[in-house]
């Protein structure tokens, strides 16, 4: 999907759960949709449920699944993290903050994109700890291979 000229919706990336892309290209600017840690089969990266219905949630993997969702999307639209201008990640508890930030440095440093961080009540599934949507410039002509 190098070159991508308006939506789409990314093979091998969840289903968007509802009639939206995983990323909008006008002009030079990638819009991707906000993007959680479900994988392709609709599990979620980050819970686990055992036999008894307890539920373990943890931010750090479900950050790292999110960004890594996202890195993946972005070289789907011939573009990558290093081009992400803005992002805005939305937790369901801000305790979970030191978890988030702390997988963000593994990715980012001070260079990185601008970012939001907000608190929401709730995500589209229960098991759910965070979302992120970005924006990124596409540095590279339309139809060039990302790096």
């Amino acid at each position: 999907m190098s070159g991508v000229t308006g939506a789409h919706v990314v093979a091998g990336k969840a289903t968007p759960r509802g009639r939206f892309p995983h990323v909008k290209r006008v002009g030079d600017v990638l819009y991707v949709s906000g993007t959680s840690s479900r994988a392709p089969d609709n599990t979620i990266v980050g819970a686990e449920v055992d036999e008894m219905g307890t539920t373990r949630l943890d931010i750090r993997a479900q950050t790292r699944a999110v960004l890594d969702n996202i890195r993946d999307i972005l070289v789907a639209a011939g573009s990558g993290l290093e081009d992400l201008a803005q992002v805005t990640a939305y937790l369901v508890n801000m305790n979970d903050f030191a978890g988030y930030n702390e997988v963000y440095g593994e990715y980012f440093d001070e260079t990185g994109p601008a970012r939001t961080t907000v608190a929401v009540h709730q995500l589209p599934h229960p098991h759910l700890l965070i979302e992120i949507q970005a924006v990124a410039h596409v540095s590279r002509p339309e139809g060039s291979p990302a790096s």
